[in-house]
């Protein structure tokens, strides 16, 4: 992600990294200084306000206090964590000590496709896993994203997964737990984020992070660490486009252009389950989805 000052103003361009209340936290594209600034008075009556990884130009006043003038024209948005101007999305999961079921992956991959974004799928923890259980989760993901095998206690994949952060605006998301601030602390040793313990009766994280924050990388590029998430909504997603968010299903072969994949007679879809050419328990978690959209559907008809 590559940025330009306008030297035709006294104007600067800085990326939204942190919220304070009514102060925001911009870091200065070309120096890396940090400015707390504050918001002229217009964003307030038009009802703006920008979010994380927002380009602003903003004007320093004195010392390290600046304040906003403009917000540039964002190239994408997710919504929840609220971030702007996003590269790739990094999925990371776990299958022990929190043991993630796939359901719970797929959720954050129908969302993060939703959005039209690259994914990553991070699979941690490895050094808590059979190779059995590792090569199990690969022929289901890795056909589709590139899947990291990764440990932040050994470190494992820790360069590879550098490699993939660099220059890029990276957001990590993942429930609870599966360590994603911990590899953003083996990744670069100076966040020093806080990290949180499994709880063993419940078998999840705690929640440490409570806001999303655009960090900058000593090996490059910038990663949003997320709060993590207890549940997932799919908001603003339609029964009958569920099918185009899973990119396996893609294929001009089924019956009916509109095969919902379901019960329709000549579905390659179904075919391919069946030759195992596409993951069951995808095509699961996409039944479960289907339903829990049709029936948000059906309870919002008209009685």
């Amino acid at each position: 992600m590559s940025f330009s000052l306008n030297n035709k103003s006294s104007r600067r361009k800085g990326v939204v990294s942190k919220f304070y209340s009514n102060l925001l936290v911009v870091e200065d594209i070309e120096t890396g200084k940090q400015y707390l600034c504050k918001l002229r008075g217009k964003f307030k009556k038009q009802r703006i306000r920008p979010i994380t990884g927002d380009i602003v130009e903003y004007e320093p006043i004195v010392g390290n206090e600046g304040v906003v003038e403009n917000i540039i024209n964002r190239k994408n948005q997710l919504n929840k964590p609220s971030v702007a101007n996003v590269d790739q999305v990094i999925i990371v999961t776990a299958l022990e000590k929190p043991r993630v079921p796939y359901e719970i992956v797929d959720r954050f991959v129908l969302l993060v496709e939703k959005e039209g974004l690259p994914i990553i799928i991070v699979l941690n923890k490895v050094d808590l896993l059979a190779e059995e259980q590792i090569i199990e989760f690969e022929k289901i993901y890795g056909r589709l994203y590139p899947v990291l095998r990764t440990s932040a206690k050994t470190g494992v994949g820790i360069d590879e997964l550098k490699s993939h952060l660099c220059r890029k605006v990276s957001v990590f998301a993942g429930m609870s737990g599966v360590g994603k601030s911990s590899l953003l602390n083996t990744i670069d040793e100076n966040l020093k984020l806080r990290t949180g313990e499994i709880s063993e009766r419940l078998g999840r994280g705690k929640h440490t992070t409570t806001t999303a924050e655009l960090l900058r990388i000593a090996s490059g590029g910038w990663v949003v660490d997320t709060p993590g998430f207890a549940s997932l909504e799919m908001a603003g997603i339609q029964s009958q486009e569920l099918r185009e968010f899973f990119v396996e299903f893609e294929n001009e072969k089924c019956h009916f252009s509109d095969c919902s994949h379901v019960d329709e007679p000549g579905c390659y879809v179904r075919e391919m389950i069946k030759k195992n050419k596409i993951s069951r328990s995808r095509y699961e978690s996409y039944l479960k989805f289907l339903r829990e959209l049709k029936e948000k559907e059906d309870s919002n008809l008209p009685r």
